[in-house]
């Protein structure tokens, strides 16, 4: 059984070391320059109530990966809209707990009423694609050599996702739900 629970600032730890090796191996994330879990907990803080952070953790209680939303755009007209994020510790990669923990989350931005979910892929990134796509995400365009990383130019391929149907005027938007929410 996997659990998934919203991140306390005590998991800032995990998520940086999760999180350094898609910075510095690779060019999943574009920055260039991996957060310390002091950074990561100053995100998590910002975040506040108004955008999830979460956990997937075993049932030994040990972290698998973590997931998140963020604004997508500063500007109020896009208050319905997010951006999300999962990254996996490798022992947990392909093994099924990645898609339960971006649906929970999926699920949680949902209750919250957000309308749209958008997610960027840096490319070529197969598992990422698959991962959005088994998620109910479509492919919705390309941004081409939008970044250098690594010593060669990096396409991002931009994924949407509806969460809920639009309503005029948009429905207000809620704070975190708890940790009421169990996945198997």
């Amino acid at each position: 059984m996997m659990r998934v629970r919203r991140a306390a600032p005590e998991d800032a730890g995990f998520i940086a070391a999760t999180y350094r090796p898609f910075v510095e191996d690779h060019w999943t994330s574009f920055e260039t320059e991996a957060p310390d879990a002091d950074e990561i907990a100053r995100r998590m803080a910002a975040a506040g109530d108004a955008y999830p952070w979460l956990i997937a953790e075993n049932e030994a209680g040990h972290p698998l990966g973590y997931a998140y939303g963020t604004r997508h755009r500063a500007r109020a007209a896009y208050q319905t809209s997010v951006e999300t994020a999962i990254y996996m510790a490798e022992p947990a990669r392909g093994t099924g707990a990645g898609k339960r923990l971006y649906t929970a989350l999926l699920e949680r931005l949902a209750a919250q009423n957000f309308i749209m979910a958008f997610a960027g892929v840096a490319l070529p990134n197969p598992a990422s694609q698959a991962l959005h796509e088994a998620c109910g995400f479509a492919r919705i365009g390309l941004f081409p050599s939008i970044a250098f990383k690594h010593g060669a130019w990096r396409d991002t391929e931009w994924w949407a996702r509806p969460l809920a149907e639009p309503s005029s005027p948009p429905a207000t938007l809620k704070t975190v739900p708890g940790d009421e929410e169990t996945s198997p």
